[in-house]
């Protein structure tokens, strides 16, 4: 059985090491605040102004005032800080943030990523994604293995709009755990329910199967 949006953070969360400095994308990584690990302590960052960002508030504790880069209202830590958005891409620019999670419609075998616009689509604008690949240390990808017509998003190269060029170094899809090596993608974990089969027939690009390949637990 295929991961769920939930399963996909949860997953991501374990790659969080204490001390770093997270920032984390639209969509699926902002869940990943809800599943740090305990003992951990990390600090997330969002581009449009925030640092020390702690889970999603309970309904009815919300403050209108406390959003993130994606407008979902968020909770503060004590030692949080807030400031302008010119402050935070400069912590972004150059290289504080030791490990971004990002959203993606296509990720090609050598680490490109489109995540930003599809041709012909109204788009707000391209966002921080384009700072964030170019100056993170670290770029894990949260994505659905396929599109909705089941078209494999693990592609030999983009189709789409490229956001950055070699920078992705991991992916966790609904189907498994992948690297980015000079070889293409590498599965280091599937999903429970999910066979290698499943996942060769729905991976477009280079794939590789590691020896220790295992399933992902919690």
């Amino acid at each position: 059985m295929a991961l769920n949006k939930e399963q996909i953070a949860q997953r991501i969360a374990k790659e969080l090491q204490d001390g770093f400095y997270v920032n984390l994308g639209i969509g699926i990584p902002t869940m990943v605040a809800n599943y740090i690990p305990s003992g951990i302590n990390v600090v997330l960052q969002s581009e449009n102004g925030l640092l020390g960002m702690g889970p999603f508030p309970f309904e009815g504790d919300e403050d209108a005032d406390l959003i993130n880069a994606g407008k979902q209202t968020i909770t503060t830590l004590p030692g949080s800080a807030i400031f302008d958005s010119a402050t935070s891409f400069g912590m972004i620019r150059s290289g504080r943030v030791n490990l971004t999670v990002l959203g993606a419609m296509e990720v090609a075998e050598n680490g490109d990523i489109a995540n930003w616009k599809i041709p012909g689509k109204m788009v707000k604008g391209m966002g921080g994604a384009m700072d964030l690949v170019a100056a993170a240390k670290n770029i894990i990808v949260a994505m659905q293995h396929t599109d909705k017509a089941g078209n494999s998003k693990l592609l030999p190269q983009c189709t789409l709009p490229i956001t950055g060029l070699r920078c992705v170094k991991k992916i966790v899809s609904d189907l498994g755990v992948f690297d980015i090596t000079e070889n293409g993608f590498v599965c280091r974990e599937y999903a429970p329910g999910v066979s290698i089969e499943e996942i060769k027939s729905k991976t477009a690009g280079k794939l590789t199967i590691a020896d220790d390949v295992k399933e992902i637990t919690f």
